[in-house]
């Protein structure tokens, strides 16, 4: 069977068309048998239901939390909620101290451990490091002074600036020479002090740091606390208090290291931007994850001073420790000083926790944080009948389109029946693909927007088919009809879908909770309208034209010239004005 050569172009269009059908429905039923992802698309708070978590802060002492770090934390665990997609989970305050968050569907261990902690990040320099488990060696004075081992961290850990130069935790000890106690003891006796004349003994002050690496920050308090530390007790955990302006004892995130850091000289606030990914080199990939961190000026700064300070130190004083919610999660070498403004964060991450890192980091250090007080499913907020309501209330839109579409245009109105079946497809396709790549739920102002769609979608066509018939009625034959209809209509549609698309973005910008929904479902199928109308509408009245129905301008046709007024005219074969009805019609103008 051969093929119309002028049908050629438009039955290519087509197919990539389908091809790209299948291949989206191919992805969804790939990732659905071998991964995570389900058939049908996710469903909101208000049409599935959720679970509500109900947050508590955790305050030390007399800490008091004020009414705007309640609305912060509510601000900041909104956005991490909803930071992978448009998830609409709620967040609200209860008692004036506790923040509830209503997440539909059953979040994992993660989601929740993002929301409880305050996730604030600070680089100080490292006094003391050894292991958990080390024995501490006795004083002349009997405060307890920790043996540093000079060991980092075993993980593979990298900071990584713009320009190439790299800095990375030592993969073993150190060498001998650089392996001296971080605490200098006295390696001979001291000459008695002689007793003095009257009054008791003066003991002279305790020098001054001078700055975050001085040794003089390590008071016997200090060195006890250390001792008294201990990585696998949950509890002690939980009592370190992170003064950005103090000295800390902490642990690795391992619980395999311990040290004594100085006082913070990096804080989270002066981080700019913060992704996550796989290292690159000029190679490619390394296969390592990363968390990589952008510093604004203030942190560009400070970063560079650290860094020029601890290059010439022996170890372990020329590493700095990254501590996130009062652990060391990276403690490298600097090697090199980096001025950049840009560093990266390397140990054992898995994309998934890095990725939860960084948003972590990027929206924002909670004021406080919390702990989970209670955990409970709740149901649906509308019911079943609300959304079985919707479905036919846009069931009853797309058969009024429908038979608008047939009674007006006649058989060209099941163009516009297939292109809706096509778009439906696509929209369908495209939510569930959404719900497993972004976390998007469909919501009932979601449905509300795939329902004003239809009527959007149904617009474009109309534009286009009225063109055409503008064209018959002109005088033109049908196949230069649909050419030159066509370019005229791609324009007006483009112009209203863009108009569309940037309400819906403006809303979607602007808007909160539920109306998030509705905007971003307008977005979509503005975009769905542009793809079936260019690669699938008019190809298919393309083909339609060469047709001996539509082309000799059946009355059934909805392009019969007779009935759109083109009554000096006649079609004739494949679209073709014959010369003699063109001699005809000239006769009957000049009687």
């Amino acid at each position: 069977m051969s093929i119309n050569p002028r049908n050629r172009g438009p039955l290519r269009t087509l197919a990539a068309l389908f091809v790209i059908v299948l291949g989206l429905y191919g992805l969804m039923a790939a990732a659905s048998t071998w991964g995570e992802a389900q058939r049908t698309p996710k469903l909101g708070l208000d049409l599935e239901g959720g679970t509500q978590l109900i947050l508590e802060p955790k305050l030390v002492g007399d800490q008091k939390i004020s009414e705007g770090q309640i609305e912060q934390a509510v601000d900041i665990i909104r956005q991490r909620v909803n930071s992978t997609g448009v998830e609409e989970a709620e967040v609200t305050t209860q008692g004036g101290g506790n923040i509830v968050v209503s997440i539909p569907g059953t979040p994992d261990k993660d989601t929740i451990a993002s929301l409880q902690k305050s996730s604030q990040l600070r680089f100080r320099a490292v006094l003391v490091t050894q292991p958990a488990t080390a024995a501490p060696v006795p004083t002349p004075t009997g405060a307890p002074v920790p043996t540093p081992t000079g060991r980092a961290t075993s993980k593979p850990q990298a900071t990584t600036p713009a320009t190439g130069s790299r800095t990375t935790a030592p993969k073993s000890g150190f060498p001998k020479s650089l392996a001296a106690a971080t605490v200098p003891t006295p390696t001979s006796k001291p000459p008695a002090a002689k007793p003095a004349a009257t009054g008791p003994a003066v003991t002279p002050p305790a020098p001054k740091p001078k700055n975050a690496s001085d040794q003089a920050w390590i008071t016997p308090n200090v060195a006890q606390a250390l001792t008294d530390l201990d990585c696998k007790n949950a509890k002690d955990l939980e009592a370190i208090v992170d003064d950005a302006a103090k000295p800390m004892v902490t642990c690795s995130d391992d619980r395999q290291e311990k040290y004594i850091l100085g006082p913070a000289e990096v804080l989270g606030s002066e981080i700019s931007d913060a992704s996550s990914g796989l290292q690159q080199n000029q190679g490619g990939s390394t296969g390592v994850v990363e968390v990589r961190l952008d510093f604004n000026g203030e942190g560009t700064k400070s970063f560079c001073d650290v860094t020029t300070r601890l290059v010439p130190l022996p170890a372990p004083r020329n590493q700095f420790g990254i501590v996130l919610d009062n652990v060391v999660i990276s403690a490298p070498v600097a090697q090199a000083v980096l001025c950049a403004g840009k560093a990266s964060i390397t140990g054992n991450f898995t994309l998934d926790s890095a990725k939860t890192l960084s948003e972590n980091l990027k929206f924002g250090a909670l004021p406080i944080s919390f702990s989970l007080q209670t955990r409970d499913d709740i149901s649906p907020q509308l019911g079943g009948d609300q959304l079985s309501r919707g479905l036919l209330a846009g069931a009853i839109g797309l058969l009024l389109v429908v038979f608008y579409s047939l009674f007006q245009y006649r058989a060209l109105g099941l163009v516009t029946v297939s292109s809706l079946v096509i778009a439906s497809a696509l929209t369908y396709g495209a939510v569930t693909f959404f719900g497993w790549a972004n976390g998007f739920r469909l919501t009932m102002a979601g449905v509300a927007g795939l329902i004003v769609a239809i009527g959007i979608t149904a617009d474009s066509f109309i534009i286009y088919f009225e063109r055409v018939r503008d064209e018959v009625r002109d005088g033109r034959a049908l196949r230069a009809a649909v050419e030159t209809g066509w370019v005229r209509a791609r324009r007006t549609v483009l112009i209203s879908d863009a108009v569309n698309f940037l309400a819906a973005l403006v809303l979607f910008v602007l808007a909160t909770s539920n109306v998030k929904g509705f905007a971003f479902t307008l977005m979509l199928t503005t975009i769905i309208d542009i793809i079936v109308v260019f690669l699938f509408t008019h190809p298919l009245l393309s083909v339609l034209a060469n047709t001996k129905f539509f082309s000799e301008g059946h009355k059934w046709s909805g392009l019969d010239p007779v009935r759109l007024g083109a009554k000096k005219v006649s079609y004739a074969g494949r679209g073709r004005v014959t010369i003699a009805a063109q001699r005809a019609a000239a006769e009957g103008t000049k009687s």
